[in-house]
């Protein structure tokens, strides 16, 4: 395969690339393990080097107080996945849950619309993977969104002609699925995540399937994300990292775009930064890509020694939008527009995580009733997977069917859902409708819940 290691022998385009990954990340995990005689403790300043690194841990959103109780108590879990292990406070959630979150790969929906009206099947992948690449602004936002509900969803029907609706499938492992559509593509995910806590900071890898279909030649394509790093979890401030290789590939015809994050060096060397290459279904490159995760991404066509062709020059394809200056949670704009009630379709489902009293209370800086909020869902929660244990009932999403398929990922097999058509049946009834809905909708009380009453 025409890669990024074979260039740069020839001095290519991306010289010395992959031996700087490796250099920055050995550099980093030796540089202060053990400080302030915390064992496993490991802070990293991403705009400073190893002499930093003390007065670094001494910032972050946490009180010492809290800062070092919680460190205590989460030795325990080191080595461990924690995806649903632990309770977590609400001090560290932002007001936006995981199925939301899914919702913001639809912000640069445009980008899919041009996939699928070009001829040109490597730009074709140009388009695709700068998609696939302009979520990870919105994604480095330090604060955790709410584990969704069993049952719960999110829909959102008023982005670009977009129709997008996610549901929490599984508990135990947390799993979601999400369908996007649009008279372009269709975007389909189940999404998996395992993580690996380390002390100071999380391993997160994504044992998901995401699959794209364009609409005019039926083209499908298939994305594998890099895994994320959350560094300075306790000590310090929280900042993320996705150092590795994103892949996309056309399963119709063979192409492929294999893009490298690079990790972050010291004083902030590299950050951001992405690099590689369109290729044929003879792997060999066609388009050279660069560009940074958190700004903009360009291409230029490139020689089969990825060296760019006389006569070109760097295209930009996607820049993000502006964002709102100052955002407590480093919200986007788009951010914002999903958890607007403005924005919500005609009778938005009670599941909607919209409606859930933790994150409205979140929003509206109670973190007291936020908090309340949260144990007694996960309470709730807990007492339905009782109850349907106790009757040998099966939990079966509404929205979603599980396949038979089971996917192997870098990371894990995976079970696959697959979006099963009702929910646009139900949206389209909803629309054809002329009754006047009324009523205020953030009234609805939240209900995901499988039993209207325990007790039956």
């Amino acid at each position: 395969m025409g890669s990024p290691e074979k260039n740069q022998s020839k001095g290519g385009f991306f010289a010395a690339m992959t031996s700087g990954l490796s250099m920055f990340s050995n550099a980093m995990h030796r540089s202060v393990n053990g400080m302030l005689g915390h064992e496993g403790m490991e802070v990293i300043n991403p705009e400073g080097g190893k002499e930093d690194a003390e007065e670094e841990a001494h910032r972050g959103r946490w009180r010492e107080e809290e800062r070092d109780g919680y460190w205590k108590m989460m030795q325990k879990y080191i080595g461990a996945d924690v995806t649903s292990m632990v309770t977590l406070p609400v001090l560290i959630f932002e007001p936006m849950t995981m199925l939301q979150k899914m919702a913001e790969i639809v912000e640069y929906s445009h980008l899919l619309d041009q996939a699928d009206k070009c001829d040109d099947p490597y730009m074709r992948m140009v388009y695709a993977s700068s998609w696939a690449v302009s979520v990870y602004f919105a994604f480095q936002r330090t604060w955790k969104p709410f584990n969704p509900i069993l049952g719960e969803t999110y829909e959102m029907v008023n982005h670009g002609g977009v129709t997008f609706i996610s549901e929490q499938v599984s508990h135990h492992p947390p799993m979601s699925a999400g369908h996007a559509e649009n008279e372009h593509f269709t975007y389909d995910v189940t999404s998996k995540l395992r993580t690996k806590f380390l002390g100071n900071s999380l391993d997160v890898y994504p044992v998901g399937r995401t699959r794209v279909t364009l609409k005019r030649d039926g083209v499908s394509l298939e994305l594998v994300p890099p895994p994320t790093k959350v560094n300075n979890l306790i000590f310090g401030r929280t900042w993320v990292d996705s150092p590795g290789e994103m892949v996309m590939t056309n399963l119709t015809t063979g192409d492929k775009v294999v893009l490298y994050f690079q990790p972050c060096g010291w004083f902030g060397a590299n950050r951001y930064e992405v690099d590689g290459y369109v290729y044929n279904a003879n792997e060999e490159p066609k388009i050279l890509m660069t560009g940074k995760w958190s700004e903009s991404m360009s291409y230029q066509p490139c020689d089969l020694e990825g060296e760019p062709l006389p006569g070109t020059e760097l295209k930009e394809v996607w820049s993000r939008a502006a964002t709102p200056p100052g955002d407590k949670y480093q919200f986007t704009y788009f951010a914002h527009k999903l958890n607007s009630f403005e924005t919500a379709p005609k009778k938005l489902l009670a599941s909607d995580s919209r409606l859930r009293p933790d994150r409205w209370a979140l929003e509206k800086g109670d973190l007291s009733k936020a908090g309340a909020a949260k144990s007694s869902l996960e309470e709730r929660q807990r007492a339905e997977k009782r109850n349907r244990e106790a009757k040998g009932d099966q939990f079966t999403p509404k929205w979603f069917d599980q396949t038979d398929d089971i996917t192997p990922t870098p990371w894990g097999d995976l079970e696959v859902y697959r979006f099963n058509g009702k929910y646009t049946e139900h949206r389209n009834a909803i629309d054809s409708s002329d009754a006047i809905e009324t009523g205020d909708v953030q009234s609805t009380e939240f209900n995901p819940w499988q039993y209207a009453d325990l007790s039956e």
